[in-house]
């Protein structure tokens, strides 16, 4: 890589292979036809990734629109078990998308909604439950927070009233001088 002195790379001097190369501020080399064909390849995928990756959710053939909307709503109310903090219904990984085509022949078979989350619960426990139910080991869930306010107001009450007793039961002395200032 050749320099100009005392000029960074950043300014347009630097020897790229392809691109060009510039002796001086003057002249420019043309780009090569490679190049270009390059560049327009790199900006096409670039372009491109994100559809890629994107998968659309495959249509399912319900019986009618409210069926359609109590998939949605199912599958909103579920977690995915890879995902952790996406829904079923928003996840693209491959257990959501057997779970959600495992939740549609459940209630194709008749199933209701409980019936549907109690077998995911039991074969996924109760993670897969984005509202967990208020049972002994979820109480602390649920109440924690409001037990985390609850006492942390409680320790502000007592700083404050120990600090009003403080401020009214201590006698202010006046400082003596006595000219000893070392």
């Amino acid at each position: 890589m050749r320099l100009r002195s005392g000029r960074s790379p950043l300014a347009g001097d630097a020897f790229v292979p392809g691109f060009g190369h510039r002796d001086s501020g003057l002249a420019k080399a043309k780009a090569s036809p490679a190049s270009g064909l390059l560049r327009a390849v790199f900006v096409a995928l670039l372009l491109f990734a994100g559809f890629a990756h994107a998968q659309a959710i495959e249509p399912m053939p319900f019986k009618d629109h409210a069926q359609e909307l109590r998939f949605q709503h199912l599958t909103h109310q579920l977690r995915c078990p890879m995902c952790q903090n996406e829904t079923l219904a928003d996840s693209n990984a491959p257990i959501a998308r057997d779970l959600r085509n495992q939740i549609f022949q459940m209630m194709q078979q008749g199933k209701s909604d409980e019936e549907i989350k109690q077998y995911l619960v039991a074969r996924y426990s109760g993670f897969v439950l984005y509202d967990p139910p208020l049972t002994a080991r979820t109480w602390l869930l649920w109440f924690g927070p409001l037990l985390i306010l609850l006492a942390g107001a409680g320790v502000v009450l007592v700083a404050i009233r120990r600090r009003g007793r403080a401020g009214s039961t201590t006698i202010t002395e006046t400082p003596t001088d006595n000219g000893d200032d070392w």
